[in-house]
């Protein structure tokens, strides 16, 4: 029988394990907010990019791409750009145009999937804007969904400066139908999802936005962490490319 604790011990560790799990709280919301929309020296993302390239981040574990996921481009395309975004980060909406910038040039080789990471500690309105990016969807399905991310990235402000009341003018102004989407704003649609996609971009590593995967059909995967440049992107998406039959 193990010896019984005293009063004052017992109820100083009642205290403290409360208190601890209230400071790993912390800590997690710091770093997420402290890396959110950070930019890597290009030279330092390169060579973590070639680094990655050569399979030190086929561990990483991202939720494979399925028809069920927002994909932009060829379903088909040997490369896959998994992008874990936030609507109200001023570098993803950057780097969201670069990324753009990246499918005209490549074309068919590669193809754009968008996930939800709205960083809540930081950015308040990020996470209606995700569920008003859902009910784009639901109404008018990807093509729809992808129109309204690009309309929101194109005239928001950033940093929680977008009025909320644009969201259904957006929706109204890529064709769908604004009671519809008003309603749709005012449910619990697509909340689960928007949580979960939060959760696996924590799970595959991501420590702010945007957050970005390369996997290639050879399951080789490729890190690109915060908003760099065309020619980094480029970079990463050529290695994937030449190593996606390897």
């Amino acid at each position: 029988m193990e010896p019984e604790i005293p009063q004052a011990e017992k109820k100083q560790r009642d205290w403290l394990l409360p208190a601890s799990i209230l400071i790993a709280a912390l800590l997690v919301s710091v770093s997420l907010i402290y890396n959110a929309g950070k930019k890597p020296d290009t030279a330092a993302a390169n060579q973590a990019n070639l680094g990655a390239a050569s399979g030190d981040a086929g561990t990483i574990n991202v939720p494979p791409v399925t028809s069920a996921d927002h994909i932009d481009g060829n379903p088909n395309a040997p490369v896959k750009i998994i992008e874990y975004s936030d609507l109200e980060c001023p570098f993803c909406k950057e780097f969201h145009a670069t990324l753009n910038a990246a499918m005209t040039i490549y074309g068919d080789q590669v193809a754009l999937v968008y996930r939800h990471f709205p960083l809540a500690q930081l950015h308040s309105k990020a996470p209606a804007e995700a569920q008003a990016a859902e009910c784009a969807y639901k109404l008018g399905g990807n093509t729809a969904f992808f129109k309204f991310v690009n309309q929101v990235f194109t005239v928001t402000p950033s940093n929680n400066g977008l009025d909320p009341t644009e969201l259904p003018k957006i929706a109204g102004q890529i064709g769908l139908d604004v009671t519809q989407f008003e309603a749709c704003q005012a449910s619990d649609y697509g909340k689960a999802l928007i949580q979960q996609e939060y959760n696996d971009a924590i799970n595959a590593g991501g420590q702010g936005t945007p957050y970005t995967i390369v996997v290639n059909n050879a399951g080789k995967k490729y890190v690109i962490d915060g908003a760099q440049s065309l020619t980094s992107v480029e970079a990463t998406i050529n290695q994937a490319i030449k190593e996606s039959n390897s």
